[in-house]
């Protein structure tokens, strides 16, 4: 009995010791990786093509989530960067799409004017994560170590660097097209260190770079560019050296820009998937020799996926087409002019399946506004090529199919997502302002547009794959929670526990 008794504390101050040891252990360095617009099943259709170094590296050695899907709409690259590091929705984090309203006007997700550029003299450099309302992994990770940890992001685009980052970084950085260089804000600095005010006089001098000019996100080239200057922040800013976890937040968008031209389909998107993991394998190699095969956690997503271009769905005889929000809005205009028998010009901006009213006309006007809204609802149900819409404000109460009413909600923040939501049929989308004839677009609820690729690997990472349905939003809690720190603010998401156990 007491050999038992004996035994069982033993074991009991074995598991203990354990436990603890697991809370002290950490990563030195957190990369998060996100590939502007890649569909979930490209990791399938070019598995046999990419290399062991990068891609496959990742899946055949590290945990996919292979049923990750999005869990709001729109499904819009600054909603998507936001939420995989916030791990919540635009209800919460308040990015509601690349472009939104606050206080009636029309605002870039990072615009702010309170700040300067810093490394050029372009209108791009005065940007900021304040129009942001909730924290991000890199603002719990600069808490728990009281801010001793490095956050820094890296991007073409200055929204996938700067959303990311969050809003205690120490640095973002993003491509300034015109003068050929990376450039940020003093919302982080005065003026750029040494070694990147060197790197950029190499830049301005690449004949590549230079001979693409402001077309270069349309080339594989960009994101080689977007390697070397994530290995040079690794480097220059000694990443994964100190005491404390750093992160490091990386973005490739040459994939978004290059489907929306070319589509899905095609040499350009084959080569832009191949160069890309010929630079994963490149960025892999740099975190091996700079902090150690073991010591550092990656994990791999995208802010959103793409639908086929409607052409090539129509050739091959399968339900697709077009939809033109200005004809849309005409077509409403008339029928408002008809019914109330006035200027029927009372939808201010169509953006991302959203109406946006003018509030300044409707009430100069003296008309009620639930009228007008109810009016606009009823012809946007005559639309052929519209399955749902909605009034946001009463959204709870509509008779959406529940999946698609869930994610309208987590989609809605007031004041800034509009007045009405619409849905195209499957495979319509809207055609003319983000994709070409041969190109596609993105913005919707449907697999094309909300199904993702979501890997983990490295750091206390198990090697396998679940088909469980995650979301989005699980990734950050996942993170969080392999770090041992709390989750963002705002956060709704649920730990990924096949990864975390």
């Amino acid at each position: 009995m007491k050999k038992s008794l004996l035994f069982l504390l033993l074991c009991c101050l074995s598991l203990t010791a354990a436990a603890q040891s697991r809370f002290g252990e950490k990563p030195r360095l957190v990369v998060g990786i996100v590939v502007d617009q890649m569909r979930w099943d490209y990791l399938s259709r070019y598995y046999d093509k990419f290399t062991n170094d990068g891609f496959r590296r990742l899946i055949d050695k590290g945990f996919s989530c292979n049923n990750c899907l999005i869990n709001y709409v729109p499904t819009i690259t600054a909603i998507g960067h936001a939420s995989v590091y916030t791990g919540t929705t635009p209800a919460f984090h308040g990015i509601c799409g690349n472009n939104f309203y606050i206080n009636g006007k029309k605002t870039y997700c990072c615009a702010d004017n309170t700040v300067e550029p810093v490394g050029s003299d372009s209108e791009k450099g005065k940007m900021s994560p304040r129009n942001m309302v909730a924290t991000t992994i890199g603002d719990q990770l600069r808490l728990h170590t009281d801010f001793k940890s490095k956050v820094i992001g890296v991007s073409y685009k200055d929204r996938a660097a700067i959303l990311p980052a969050g809003h205690s970084a120490n640095a973002a950085y993003w491509l300034d097209l015109k003068n050929r260089c990376f450039i940020t804000s003093t919302y982080y600095m005065d003026k750029l260190p040494k070694w990147l005010q060197e790197y950029n006089k190499k830049l301005t001098k690449d004949k590549d770079f230079k001979k693409l000019g402001e077309d270069i996100g349309l080339s594989p080239r960009c994101g080689a560019i977007i390697t070397d200057m994530a290995i040079n922040v690794l480097q220059h800013e000694q990443l994964g050296k100190g005491d404390q976890t750093d992160m490091l937040c990386v973005s490739y968008s040459q994939t978004d820009l290059i489907g929306h031209k070319y589509g899905t389909r095609g040499q350009n998107t084959d080569e832009a998937y191949l160069e890309l993991d010929r630079d994963l394998g490149r960025l892999l190699k740099a975190l091996d020799s700079q902090v150690g095969k073991d010591n550092y956690l990656v994990f791999l997503t995208a802010d959103h996926g793409a639908a086929h271009n409607w052409q090539f769905m129509k050739e091959h005889k399968l339900a697709a087409g077009p939809w033109k929000s200005g004809e849309m809005k005409e077509r409403v205009y008339n029928a408002i002019s008809n019914d109330i028998g006035e200027d029927g010009g009372y939808i201010g901006d169509i953006m991302d399946y959203r109406i946006f009213l003018d509030w300044e006309k409707i009430q100069e006007k003296g008309l009620i506004t639930a009228n007008m809204e109810q009016h606009i609802l009823s012809e946007l149900e005559k639309e052929p090529d519209i399955q749902f819409a909605a009034i946001y404000k009463d959204l709870a109460n509509s008779s959406l199919p529940p999946v698609i009413k869930d994610r309208a909600l987590m989609g809605y923040y007031p004041g800034r997502s509009g007045d009405l939501i619409f849905f195209p049929k499957p495979g319509y989308y809207e055609f003319g302002s983000w994709s070409s004839p041969t190109g596609t677009t993105h913005g919707e609820w449907n697999p094309y547009d909300a199904h993702i690729p979501c890997l983990f690997y490295g750091w206390h990472v198990p090697q396998g794959a679940t088909s469980r349905q995650v979301s989005i939003t699980d990734i950050a809690p996942t993170v969080c929670q392999l770090l041992h720190i709390q989750q963002p603010d705002a956060c709704t998401g649920e730990a990924i526990t096949e990864i975390t156990k």
